[in-house]
């Protein structure tokens, strides 16, 4: 199954495909779309709905994650934000593909076992869930020195919806311990 995640923001929508097959995980590409901060709001969602479409027909997801904004201070922003998300969202649903939305909580929870882990600690698992290394070397398709924040924070909302979304095969964990325990080959 091909799992498309998206980190949708008005100036940085992040974005990473991942296949999953037989309870293991392969990256299959991850990019940050960057949003010119000169160009008017609506054309800023007309970018992220066309070049999200180009990773669907390049990519041929099927299924989509989705990260949802929970909270903001400045309400204006929050609307802004929201409307990125509907770009991202109709850019698949346009396609006939099903679409579920994860709050930053669940999604740092399912990929670090915290769901108050920083941003840092989400890239460090998803690169070693991923088998992503310094030098790109992990399957050749990814650098885990030069990864963006916003990349690696879609990709950690597709395996956030491999461990738990409807078609999930993975069992959840309790903790830091029981992944260990199931996962012996993922320590250093």
């Amino acid at each position: 199954m091909i799992i498309l995640g998206i980190d949708p923001g008005t100036q940085y929508t992040g974005y990473g495909v991942i296949d999953v097959e037989a309870g293991a995980e392969r990256l299959v590409e991850y990019g940050v779309l960057r949003l010119d901060a000169q160009k008017s709001h609506p054309l800023r969602l007309k970018h992220i709905y066309d070049r999200l479409t180009q990773v669907i027909e390049r990519c041929l997801p099927d299924e989509c994650a989705l990260e949802m904004p929970v909270y903001g201070r400045n309400p204006q922003s929050m609307l802004k934000l929201g409307r990125a998300q509907a770009a991202a969202m109709l850019a698949v649903l346009n396609r006939g593909i099903p679409a579920r939305q994860y709050t930053p909580k669940e999604v740092k929870k399912a990929v670090t076992g915290n769901g108050n882990a920083s941003k840092e600690q989400v890239r460090y698992m998803v690169c070693s869930i991923l088998r992503l290394t310094g030098d790109g070397s992990g399957d050749g398709t990814g650098d885990a020195t030069t990864m963006g924040l916003d990349a690696s924070d879609a990709l950690a909302v597709a395996l956030c919806h491999a461990h738990r979304g409807p078609e999930a095969s993975r069992p959840g964990y309790s903790g830091w311990e029981a992944f260990l325990r199931a996962n012996p080959d993922r320590m250093k």
